[in-house]
């Protein structure tokens, strides 16, 4: 697996078109979503984890900076930077990069490790802890991204 992760090229439906002739703001969640379910088998979760432990990742948190508009047949692509994890959840920075290689939009969000029979946050397995910490650690050489930990604020 490439570190940073790209996801697949992604395409902008004609039904995910707004009134206003570009992209609607839930489909940016909905391509954001597609990708890290690309990753998910990668670092241990998808569905076969689900399906034989009971356990699944619910996001708890999540912001969206809209950079620059898609339109319907733009190609896409979506990269994952994993910035901090614990036994039961992570933090994580994506970006959605037009297939010409401008910035379309950025993504952060914690998300929880969850037992669905409780449901409750439990820890994760420790073949997923190990994936995420080799992971991470496959970042090292790589700058932080800009926009990680933005506030939302109308003062600069």
């Amino acid at each position: 697996m490439q570190i940073p992760f790209r996801s697949s090229l992604m395409t902008v439906k004609p039904e995910w078109i707004d009134f206003n002739g570009h992209l609607n703001m839930a489909y940016y969640n909905v391509l954001f979503d597609e990708s890290v379910d690309e990753l998910y088998p990668h670092i241990g979760f998808g569905l076969d984890y689900v399906q034989s432990t009971g356990c699944t990742t619910y996001v708890a948190e999540w912001h969206i900076r809209y950079v620059r508009e898609l339109h319907e047949g733009d190609e896409v692509f979506a990269t994952f930077y994993l910035i901090d994890f614990d036994e039961k959840r992570f933090h994580s920075y994506s970006e959605l990069y037009h297939r010409d290689g401008w910035l379309a939009a950025t993504a952060e969000g914690v998300t929880l490790h969850v037992d669905q029979s409780g449901p409750r946050v439990a820890p994760m397995p420790q073949h997923i802890q190990d994936a995420m910490a080799a992971y991470k650690a496959g970042q090292t050489d790589m700058p932080a991204p800009e926009n990680i930990s933005r506030r939302i604020s109308l003062k600069r």
